[in-house]
């Protein structure tokens, strides 16, 4: 339920289409190894005392269009492809139809060759949802409708609001349910409210998408369009109750523990205990509401709106849902709105590609068991473990060190420190799928399978002690991050390659590249939001008033600094929005170069291509977020992701460094020097 803080790129998966296969192995080889200090994507000609960034990655910029098929394109696509690539291998060999196959072959094979098998999937049309569809027809009254949602939440399609398991924020050990909102089909709360020209107009594509889909289900135009216009007019209310992003990042704003009678109380009009029965939840007194606003918000919809337009809704959502794995004219419908209008890509993905990742999401451990086979040795664990332990010790030096912090608020802080857990690569223990039913030749009947497995699994959670040991992330994931309410950071096995590690290069460049990720997740629990949870992972303030009072200052340093960066033409990157991941990469840059020198010691260094340590560091940080965007893209992002872009996670960090200035011999008043630099870490 409650969202994690992670680092890195989105990698969104804009629907299914059509096209003709090319064999694999010759693509796999062609991008098999992504070099990690790459000269020839470095301009030279720039000066890195003026943009770094240009410096780092300008000819990388210039000689990496972005694919037809992509929205942006950065090095953690270029792995992610590799990556997918890699997994491509493994599902072509397991979706043989050959009675050997182990259990998770099985599954991942049979998953994978059902997605891929468009013609049968066209041939069955619409006939998949038909029992969803003819469950939301049959509805009578309201009275039905908490046990109709609850149908629909455990086939992964979340109606009205979400609902599950979360660790308590206040006891951290045990998990309990939690509710928080949801039921909107719009990327953010704010695409239903702002009133800006582009955000008018892509309301009106929504809208025109909407009428497009209900008219693929069999809709007249005029019904179509009107059904359309009465799914606005429900979402745009539940976007009128949820809760800003910004505020969000509190997580004392999203905490609201209360007993199923006072959640009752907050909506009349919903019996939350037919609701309960239905998803067959676990026994349980009190939960988390996380936005009780959110719930009276869905009380005043459910109590106020006409029956048949809750019905509309919910018909669409279920459409919404199962487009990915539906007849090839829902495909190209939903990714022209999702892919097209919303992020600017040009052409739908290869199918294999998308069915990659729908398998990697669905059955992501026992994909990730054959790729931690293939590509994450025990050699490649231990190392990063290494490095972990020496980024630990510099950020404790860090911390002992810092001058605007008491002797009271640091010795809590390390003890923090010293409670954090490491989880690299992949789980101690592998997920057990046995209860989950794949059947080959039914593609949208298994991915409603397992999303009833997963929902079933995360309720069973409710009432038991956290499993620590569990992963938030499957181990091929180009993608890392840290857990406040466990105080833990965890590296999946598919981002601890080229160009973040690499056994073959220099100490600099790794610990410039993943070094500084292992940083930036170390220092989030020391961000806005992380702080605010103990050694133990709860809810806590464990600062005294004039420790919190002096970092709340430097932080708006941060914010300051980053909301006068322009995301794309007249959009602004959102400061408070970021604050979280932009005090993270600087800390997390700041610990990988005291890291580094300490690792380094008093040994003489000989420049290695004509760049010492500390410059290669700073080129190994700047290359990993070398990347263009499409502008629809980076307007999306710069309204919804926590996460600056490429070019101020690049600038915006050693614009705030000494070292940085030092290894460079920047002069003062260099444009890329900060006044005054911000820093918290």
């Amino acid at each position: 339920m409650r969202h994690l803080s992670l680092v890195a790129c989105v990698l969104l998966l804009a629907g299914i289409a059509a096209q003709a296969q090319s064999p694999a192995s010759s693509a796999t080889e062609q991008i098999k190894n992504v070099p990690s200090f790459d000269l020839n994507a470095m301009d030279k000609s720039a000066d890195p005392c003026v943009d770094f960034y240009q410096y780092a990655c300008g000819n990388w910029i210039k000689n990496n269009p972005i694919p037809a098929d992509q929205p942006e394109w950065g090095r953690f696509n270029e792995l992610h492809e590799r990556n997918q690539m890699i997994l491509r291998n493994i599902l072509d060999k397991t979706s043989a139809d050959n009675p050997g196959r182990s259990s998770n072959d099985q599954k991942i094979g049979d998953y994978y060759h059902s997605c891929m098998d468009e013609a049968g999937i066209d041939a069955k049309g619409t006939a998949p949802l038909k029992p969803m569809l003819d469950r939301i027809a049959a509805l009578q009254n309201k009275s039905q409708l908490p046990a109709l949602i609850g149908e629909l939440h455990n086939n992964g399609v979340r109606v009205l609001f979400d609902f599950g398991s979360e660790p308590d924020a206040k006891d951290s050990m045990m998990e309990i349910a939690g509710t928080d909102q949801g039921g909107l089909g719009l990327p953010d709360r704010d695409y239903y409210l702002k009133t800006d020209a582009k955000s008018v107009e892509l309301r009106n594509q929504y809208e025109q998408h909407v009428t497009n889909m209900f008219h693929l289900l069999g809709e007249s135009p005029e019904k179509a369009t009107a059904d359309a216009k009465t799914v606005l007019t429900l979402e745009t209310e539940l976007a009128k109750a949820a809760m800003d992003r910004v505020e969000r990042r509190d997580p004392n704003k999203v905490y609201h523990k209360m007993t199923t009678a006072q959640l009752q109380q907050l909506s009349p009009a919903f019996a939350w205990k037919e609701y309960f029965v239905t998803i067959a939840s676990p026994s349980f007194d009190s939960l988390d509401v996380s936005v009780p606003d959110f719930v009276k918000g869905m009380n005043q919809l459910v109590a106020t709106s006409n029956l048949e337009d809750i019905k509309t809704y919910l018909r669409w959502q279920t459409a919404h849902h199962g487009a990915p794995l539906l007849p090839t004219a829902f495909v190209n419908e939903n990714f022209a709105f999702y892919g097209t209008i919303l992020t600017g890509a040009k052409e739908l993905r290869p199918r294999w590609k998308r069915c990659v990742q729908l398998t990697n999401g669905d059955l992501g451990e026992a994909l990730g068991k054959a790729y931690v086979a293939e590509e994450f040795p025990p050699a490649s664990k231990a190392a990063t473990l290494k490095m972990v332990h020496e980024l630990e010790a510099a950020l404790k030096a860090d911390l002992t060190e810092v001058s605007w912090m008491t002797e009271e608020t640091k010795k809590q802080a390390l003890d923090k420190l010293a409670h954090i857990e490491n989880k690299i690569g992949y789980p101690d223990k592998w997920r057990d799928y046995s209860t989950l039913t794949i059947v080959r030749g039914d593609a949208l009947g298994n991915g409603m399978r397992a999303n009833q497995f997963e929902f079933k699994r995360q309720l069973n959670k409710i009432g038991k002690p956290v499993d620590r040991s569990e992963w938030g992330m499957t181990p091929p994931t180009v993608n890392a991050y840290y857990n406040p309410q466990e105080n833990n950071i965890n590296f999946p096995a598919g981002i601890l390659q080229p160009p973040f590690y690499d056994p073959k290069v220099d100490d600099a460049v790794n610990f410039g590249a993943i070094g500084a990720v292992i940083g930036h997740e170390l220092t989030h629990g020391f961000d806005d939001s992380g702080s605010q949870f103990d050694a133990q992972g709860n809810l806590r303030n464990w600062w005294t008033p004039k420790d919190r009072e002096q970092f709340d200052k430097l932080e708006a340093c941060v914010v300051n600094e980053y909301d006068s960066f322009v995301a794309v033409d007249d959009v602004h990157v959102r400061g408070q929005l970021t604050l979280g991941e932009n005090t993270a990469d600087n800390g997390g840059l700041r610990i990988a170069d005291m890291a580094l020198l300490d690792v380094l010691g008093d040994t003489p260094q000989k420049p290695i291509d004509g760049f010492t340590p500390e410059q290669r560091l700073f080129v190994g940080w700047g290359q990993v977020w070398c990347e263009n965007d499409r502008p629809e893209f980076a307007r999306m992002m710069a309204g919804v992701n926590e996460h600056s872009p490429g070019k101020f996670r690049v600038n915006g960090v050693v614009g705030n460094m000494a070292e940085f200035q030092k290894a460079y011999n920047c002069k003062p008043d260099a444009p890329m020097m900060r006044k005054p630099a911000c820093r918290v870490w």
